[in-house]
């Protein structure tokens, strides 16, 4: 998350945000989508799993995953590694996983993102899209602090890319398919002004209006044990589906709440950002800043990953929610005037 913005300590945050130039109505969700081999097993998320993809992206060889760094294209390697060990098809350049965006403040010098899509199994709604995203960057080498100067963003954001990959596996381990196809895309540059995520929303490989919503994850894992704040609720229906889902499940034991900080304005501040001021759904997920943010001690044995298993659990069964729908999200009409509109 870029320095500059603000976030309060020990918070949960989710932004939550539809899209289609509708005005807000009942979408005819499926809210009891029970069909097992459609909701897939989320067992395949585990705390073993999150562990080993967060201890391998927060490695001190990655030297703190600066934009752009040869520790960043190693991590970018990495998870393309995991997207074709999964079968999943390239959404980057010439069909591959990566797609490299020139560094605005180096033009001569390209940095990646990561992109890979899991196809739907409905003729007719295998077009449209859920984006699961997150940076995978962080702010490299620092002033040192007891004698370490890497900074490893094991939280910021090497939790949020570790989820992405364990909803890849999950869903490509489903027994069956979901009926819209997914993106899972991790993005670089966030941490200079959401550079990537940009690059992504004006190169998309899949028309941006087929995409029906964009879950963004960012520092999930620190904090509070058992709240998911939902920012940008107030935008849509979107809100009423994760209280939906995640009153279904409640073994997960984590709670939807509203923005507490409005003042703040982090709606506007992160990578779904991008997606939504062109008019796509994005759902954005934060556990809260902490006194290890950007700085040396943000470490691999300070995640919770019992929590963050719980929260990524979730998640997934968002994805299932929102991929299975037999309609897409639609906007409140006086907040897609606000924040599309004026575009």
């Amino acid at each position: 998350m870029p320095k500059a913005i603000v976030k309060p300590r020990l918070a949960l945050v989710a932004v939550i945000v539809c899209a289609l130039p509708m005005c807000a109505q009942d979408r005819g969700h499926d809210a009891g989508i029970a069909n097992a081999a459609l909701a897939g097993d989320v067992s395949v998320i585990t705390e073993a799993l999150l562990r080993r993809h967060v201890s391998v992206i927060a490695d001190d060889s990655m030297r703190g995953r600066a934009t752009p760094s040869a520790g960043l294209d190693k991590t970018a390697s990495y998870i393309a590694a995991q997207f074709e060990r999964l079968k999943l098809k390239g959404g980057g350049d010439r069909g591959t996983f990566i797609q490299t965006y020139p560094v605005p403040t180096r033009p001569d010098v390209r940095a990646p993102n990561v992109v890979a899509i899991l196809e739907g199994e409905d003729p007719a709604l295998k077009g449209q899209y859920v984006v699961f995203s997150a940076h995978m960057d962080h702010v490299g080498v620092g002033a040192p602090v007891g004698g370490d100067s890497i900074y490893n963003g094991a939280d910021d954001n090497a939790s949020g890319t570790a989820a992405v990959l364990a909803l890849a596996e999950a869903f490509a381990r489903a027994a069956q398919r979901p009926r819209r196809s997914i993106i899972f895309l991790t993005v670089s540059g966030e941490e200079h002004g959401l550079w990537g995520s940009a690059y992504f929303a004006s190169h998309p490989p899949v028309p941006l209006d087929s995409m029906v919503a964009a879950l963004n994850i960012d520092m999930i894992g620190r904090n509070w044990r058992d709240t998911l704040v939902a920012i940008g609720r107030e935008h849509s229906d979107l809100g009423a589906t994760v209280d939906s889902v995640a009153a279904r499940h409640r073994e997960l034991r984590i709670s939807t709440i509203d923005d507490p900080w409005p003042n703040e304005q982090f709606y506007f501040r992160s990578d779904h950002y991008n997606f939504a001021k062109r008019g796509v759904p994005a759902l954005f997920f934060f556990s809260g800043t902490h006194a290890d943010y950007h700085g040396p001690d943000d470490e691999v044995d300070r995640i919770d990953f019992e929590k963050e298993t719980r929260i990524v659990q979730l998640l997934y069964q968002v994805g299932v929610e929102l991929a299975n729908a037999a309609k897409r999200p639609v906007w409140n009409p006086e907040s897609y005037r606000r924040i599309v509109g004026q575009r």
